[in-house]
């Protein structure tokens, strides 16, 4: 390629990355852009900079503030710009929304994600600093690694759909257990949680008012619904998921209740309570040379007994007795 050709080959790739980057009602700085660029592999001054924008704003419909350094934007009165381009730094956060979140989104938006998810390989193929964020980043479990359960494909469709829509769903649901019966629902969905390797739909059933979660791995098959979902008034996801009910209820005859949770520790193993706390009301308690009592308020589930478990001989004691007796197994 002859050198002029090539000197406008590459002024056309800088400006329309420049361009790309420009949006409505922000103004972007001639420094921010510099340093944009430079993550993406292209070394321009910003006297460079300021020249190309000078020459787009005779083409397209871009304004400058006007200060020093001066910042530029789409004109309130363009029409709405749709650049096939895509930043390093948008392209990874696609590429890891692809990897960790792609299962809890429904099938209809993964549809029209799908050709941003593309965009975003194309964009990483070349190799630069921000392209190895995704070979320096992973999501590792706290508890045992475990390989998720198989979810019916077709149910898991229904679900998402009905849940994007607002609609009750139909289904065949086998509960948990070797011997367990399938039996036929209405649910109203309410959300979606993710809790290790399994995936909880949050719902009503059409013949009970209580919140109940189904895990989506034993949904034999689902349909959705042209009625519309019934929602709990005061229904909160949030706050559900903090009322420690996806922590699964000790007595599953009683609601799962908040106690005043002591732990007693030497002082060798307190330093983990100290870096990762039980609540935000958390107190850590020097009760001798060596003995520290935790107290915090904490929902009381069978996760946090199986939590309390992990510890073994490292909790000196454990209050309220029913705590320690569902510790220690004793009835």
């Amino acid at each position: 390629m002859p050198a002029q050709e090539k000197e406008t080959s590459n002024s056309l790739y800088r400006q329309w990355q420049i361009l790309s980057r420009l949006s409505t009602g922000k103004w972007l700085g001639t420094r921010e852009l510099q340093e944009s660029l430079n993550r993406e592999g292209i070394d321009i001054s910003l006297r460079t900079i300021q020249r190309d924008l000078n020459q787009i704003a005779q083409r397209f419909p871009i304004e400058s503030n006007k200060t020093v350094p001066q910042g530029w934007r789409w004109r309130s009165d363009a029409p709405i710009q749709s650049l096939p381009n895509m930043t390093s730094s948008q392209a990874v956060t696609f590429m890891m929304v692809e990897e960790h979140l792609k299962h809890l989104l429904p099938p209809s938006l993964i549809d029209e994600m799908n050709p941003w998810f593309d965009l975003a390989r194309r964009s990483l193929s070349s190799q630069n600093n921000v392209r190895q964020w995704i070979n320096r980043v992973r999501i590792v479990p706290a508890s045992q690694p475990l390989i998720p359960p198989l979810v019916e494909r077709q149910a898991q469709q229904a679900i998402y759909e009905g849940l994007l829509q607002d609609k009750q769903i139909e289904c065949i649901y086998r509960s948990r257990g070797h011997q367990s019966e399938e039996r036929n629902y209405t649910l109203n969905p309410l959300g979606l949680v993710q809790k290790g390797a399994i995936i909880y739909l949050i719902c009503t059933r059409l013949d009970k008012s209580d919140v109940q979660t189904f895990a989506l791995h034993r949904f034999q098959s689902a349909t959705v619904l042209d009625t519309r979902a019934m929602h709990p008034v005061d229904f909160d996801i949030d706050k559900y998921i903090d009322s420690g009910a996806l922590g699964f209820r000790v007595d599953f005859n009683k609601p799962t209740e908040s106690i005043e949770l002591k732990l007693f520790m030497n002082e060798s193993d307190v330093l983990h309570f100290s870096e990762s706390q039980l609540s935000h009301a958390q107190t850590i308690t020097q009760l001798n040379d060596q003995l520290y009592e935790i107290s915090a308020v904490v929902p009381f589930t069978s996760q946090l007994v199986w939590w309390l478990r992990s510890f073994g001989q490292k909790i000196v004691r454990i209050e309220p007795i029913e705590v320690f007796n569902a510790v220690h197994e004793i009835e």
